[in-house]
């Protein structure tokens, strides 16, 4: 079990990178940080069709569903032990 400490040292990491990650790499942190944070994704995603980056952003997380908090912690902390190098 990861620590809520841990993870919010990975998301202070995650914006101090020498990099920026590529889109489908900044996607997952993005879905797994929801899922660590607020759980399950709620309703339909945006109403606007071409809100592209919305809707990626709201079927990424939706992926999650069922993830427990602590498993979507570990997955961030690793993705960004990663990037970190």
């Amino acid at each position: 079990m990861i620590s809520k400490e841990i993870f919010e040292q990975a998301v202070a990491e995650s914006k101090q990178l020498t990099s920026r990650p590529d889109n489908n790499t900044l996607l997952m942190l993005y879905s797994l940080y929801k899922q660590a944070t607020e759980g399950d994704v709620a309703g339909d995603g945006p109403s606007n069709p071409f809100d592209f980056v919305a809707k990626a952003k709201h079927n990424a997380w939706e992926k999650l569903k069922g993830t427990s908090a602590d498993d979507a912690m570990q997955q961030y902390v690793d993705i960004v032990a990663k990037l970190k190098g």
